[in-house]
């Protein structure tokens, strides 16, 4: 039988089981049945809560590995309820396994002095007026803040102003939208950006990569959770915010903010399954739908009608939904133009947008860089998310006109995602993709290409399993290469030995009758281009796959091009 704790944490928004704040344990359960244990540990929460004297409620999910249990708490006793929960997990635990119970009155005794000190009532009145004068509030551990952009304003959660003599009405929000999914996000909140800016905004942008204000890069590093929005929406200079919104920070601690004005899902794919009791895609797909809890009545939810699962998860809602498609005789689409609502699709290599039978030609294939002449397919559905995002915010169609057309597939404008490079009649097309889904559509995009030959180099963290690292090799066998660069990720091991996961590559692509000859090796992404560059003739067509050291290599590319 096992009965582990692998993690307790806090929940401050809108989450996958519920919509409050509150303590979430992941535990994995086997040998015993599931309901059993959740069964006792809801017994033993009770049990504690009345000694206690709090009053809060339990909700739960079931998985293949076990089971996501959450106790609610309000947003000044997280800390202290993810200690309740897991004292409740430990005595049940005990119980279920006939040893001997903690000593849970002491440790009680020791939670009523934690949280003493974790209260603050006052922060909680402060929150609550906020709402009843219908202004935004976001906290944090450290500090609170009402309104958004140029009318925010921060303070110590130890500090509060004194109520009366706030000026609510000075507290104002900005346009803001959530965008997730399990590919095209940071291209989709960098296209989103590039429109505002086109539009008169200065926009703001919270990513996997950085966080932006304008042109101004505040910070490097993932900035998709609640932290990122909570910087960016606290920024004066903001005046519209696009927030990635990654499958982790939702897990983790739930919607950064309660309130978007509108929703863009790219698409869900097989990606990072086994995390937080998330096993299979359709949980992954509830998990990224999630974000629609954030959504404004008067909202609109952004869909890809041509990925199943969105579909599926999309038509189970009451939302307002602009559906867009690579196919204008999707039923979905024909849907929308008879019954008046929004979509966006192509029609004879042109963008269309549609509200019922009302329509604009907002640009053609062939004047949007980053599709490549439509060849990019992937990023065809991204320019109709981000049209139909656009649409939603109210932005113009010159503004998405002129964005559409001035975004590169460049280092500059989409880093790490879809780069074009020419070098002396070479094509170089650098990419961040990491999963089969993504990797799949840029190799159909350079097979699109002209190519006298087409050489890969690519590499895997280490944290795929042996099956999965197989999956994504297959999906770079598609080109049919004149050469394979297989590299090593020292930095993303994940607990394997440095030339195990190449090794599996290798000897995989010559199950797949690849010759030994056409499989080379490289220490690091950057070793591995300089081998694809040196094999490399003019009329060739280079992908590289480029997970780690991409500074490095665009460092490369560029001094090759300056030669």
């Amino acid at each position: 039988m096992r009965l582990e704790l692998e993690e307790a944490r806090r929940l401050t928004g809108p989450n996958l089981l519920w919509d409050h704040p509150g303590a979430i344990l992941d535990v994995f359960i086997e040998g015993i049945d599931k309901s059993t244990v959740v069964n006792v540990w809801q017994k033993w929460v009770e049990k504690l809560l009345t000694e206690f004297g709090w009053q809060q409620h339990t909700t739960y999910r079931l998985h293949s590995g076990g089971a996501n249990l959450a106790l609610s708490a309000p947003m000044d006793a997280l800390y202290c309820a993810c200690d309740l929960a897991e004292l409740a997990w430990h005595c049940g635990v005990a119980e279920l396994k006939s040893e001997t119970t903690p000593n849970w009155q002491q440790r009680l005794n020791e939670l009523h002095g934690e949280l003493a000190e974790e209260l603050n009532p006052a922060l909680l009145t402060f929150m609550h007026e906020a709402q009843k004068h219908g202004v935004s509030c976001i906290t944090d551990d450290d500090d609170v803040s009402l309104g958004m952009g140029k009318s925010s304003h921060t303070w110590p959660v130890r500090e509060l102003p004194v109520l009366r003599d706030i000026q609510w009405q000075h507290y104002q929000d900005i346009p803001r939208a959530f965008i997730t999914g399990t590919n095209g996000k940071s291209t989709s909140v960098r296209l989103a950006s590039h429109i505002a800016k086109a539009a008169g905004f200065v926009a703001g942008v919270t990513s996997t990569d950085f966080i932006r204000v304008g042109d101004n890069i505040i910070d490097t590093g993932d900035y998709s959770g609640p932290g990122g929005a909570r910087m960016l929406l606290r920024d004066q200079r903001t005046e519209l915010a696009f927030l990635e919104v990654a499958r982790g920070g939702i897990l983790r601690r739930g919607l950064p903010i309660d309130s978007v004005d509108a929703v863009l899902i790219t698409n869900v794919a097989s990606d990072h399954l086994g995390q937080y009791g998330i096993n299979t895609v359709a949980e992954l797909a509830a998990t990224k739908f999630v974000v629609a809890k954030g959504l404004d009545a008067q909202g609109t939810l952004v869909l890809n009608a041509d990925n199943a699962l969105v579909v599926e998860q999309g038509l189970k809602l009451e939302n307002k939904i602009c559906w867009y498609s690579t196919d204008e005789s999707n039923a979905l689409i024909q849907s929308q133009l008879k019954t008046g609502g929004a979509a966006v699709f192509i029609r004879h290599q042109h963008i269309v947008y549609a509200m019922g039978n009302v329509e604009e030609n907002i640009a053609s294939l062939d004047q949007v860089p980053m599709t490549l002449n439509g060849a990019a397919q992937h990023n065809v559905q991204n320019a109709l998310g981000v049209v139909g995002l656009s649409k939603a915010l109210n932005l113009s169609t010159e503004a998405i006109r002129a964005g559409l057309k001035d975004f590169g597939s460049n280092a500059e404008d989409n880093p790490g995602r879809g780069n074009i490079y020419e070098i002396n009649g070479i094509k170089v097309l650098v990419d961040f993709a990491h999963n089969e889904h993504s990797m799949r559509a840029v190799v159909k995009t350079i097979n699109q290409l002209p190519a006298t030959r087409k050489i890969a180099m690519f590499s895997h963290a280490g944290d795929r399993s042996d099956d999965e690292i197989r999956h994504l090799t297959d999906a770079v066998t598609e080109l049919d290469a004149s050469l394979y660069v297989v590299t090593e990720l020292e930095h993303y091991l994940r607990g394997r030995e440095i030339g195990d996961v190449p090794q599996i590559v290798g000897k995989y692509l010559q199950q797949q009758s690849i010759p030994s000859e056409k499989i080379h090796y490289a220490g690091d992404p950057l070793a591995g281009a300089k081998i694809a560059m040196d094999f490399a003739q003019p009329g060739d067509v280079v992908l590289l796959f480029v997970l780690a050291d991409r500074e490095q290599v665009h460092e490369y590319l560029t001094q090759l091009d300056n030669r």
